[in-house]
């Protein structure tokens, strides 16, 4: 059985070796260990990322505040800045700082397209390769 967004990690690991940095999925996320594993973790020697990878079909996804809870720890023990990394069906990607994640009432935190366009980054500009101008 396929897990869903395998396809986009592996899509996102390739993207970040060629632009230099050294990436790796980490095949225990999901469930095959109790420790707070992100689905990709990268680094370039400067700077390490830990990404959680999300993917839906849908305009919004919601995600258990333990699973950001596990990124945020996994990330300070390790050094690294985390991410969620979302794909909506048809568009690019976006990654979204923890920092800028809004709890719901439920203690779960949800991503809508609309909190993805207007603070989401592209890759490139989490790598820092380039800025994108943001319009309010």
């Amino acid at each position: 059985m396929v897990r869903k967004g395998y396809k986009e990690e592996i899509d996102l690991v390739r993207i970040l070796w060629d632009n230099n940095f050294a990436a790796i999925r980490a095949p225990a996320s999901g469930g095959a260990t109790k420790k707070p594993l992100p689905d990709v973790i990268a680094g370039n020697g400067d700077r390490y990322l830990a990404i959680e990878v999300k993917t839906t079909s849908k305009d919004k996804i919601y995600i258990d505040s333990k699973k950001i809870e596990g990124l945020r720890k996994f990330s300070r023990i390790f050094g690294a800045e985390p991410y969620i990394g979302i794909k909506f069906k048809y568009k690019k990607w976006f990654f979204l700082p923890l920092d800028d994640l809004k709890m719901t009432p439920q203690k779960n935190y949800k991503i809508d397209l609309k909190l993805a366009l207007k603070k989401g980054l592209d890759i490139y500009e989490v790598i820092g390769k380039e800025k994108q101008l943001k319009f309010k």
